[in-house]
């Protein structure tokens, strides 16, 4: 039997110790969220439609619903990896977010209701790549700068 105390085999992460998740993680996780989750609403939407309803092409319907499904991956694991305060998150969050300004762009251009959608899509893309780069968010998820020193 040794003296020295033996080492957790449920070790916590050293971000959880850091503290309490900072706000403005938990707001950017919640817009990733949002966005996975209206990616999956609109997936659904199209394959429902392109099932049931009269597309013009049925197979196009029911591809692009497979694909926004699919592509609703992205946001939706980003999102749980910035609620975990996991490093890697970050990427993929930053890729959502700068992936969705193409789209809120050609929304924006649309003549008809889509103009809303532009404006709402645009804003949260914007707001939620502020809040992932902010330096007490960089900080939450254990990412250090260039040349930063190991601790």
């Amino acid at each position: 039997m040794s003296s020295e105390p033996s080492p957790s085999t449920d070790a916590a992460d050293p971000a959880d110790a850091a503290g309490p998740r900072p706000v403005r993680l938990t707001a950017a996780a919640a817009l990733a969220g949002l966005e996975g989750l209206a990616l999956v609403a609109g997936g659904l939407w199209m394959l429902v439609r392109g099932l049931t309803g009269h597309p013009d092409d049925r197979t196009q319907a029911v591809t692009g619903g497979v694909t926004l499904i699919v592509l609703a991956l992205l946001p939706l694991l980003a999102a749980r990896g910035l609620l975990a305060r996991r490093g890697w998150s970050r990427g993929p969050a930053v890729i959502t977010q700068i992936m969705a300004l193409p789209v809120a762009y050609n929304l924006l251009q649309a003549d008809s209701v889509a103009i809303p959608a532009g404006i709402v899509l645009a804003a949260a893309a914007v707001a939620a790549l502020v809040l992932i780069v902010n330096p007490e968010t960089t900080r939450a998820l254990g990412i250090r700068g260039p040349g930063g020193a190991r601790k």
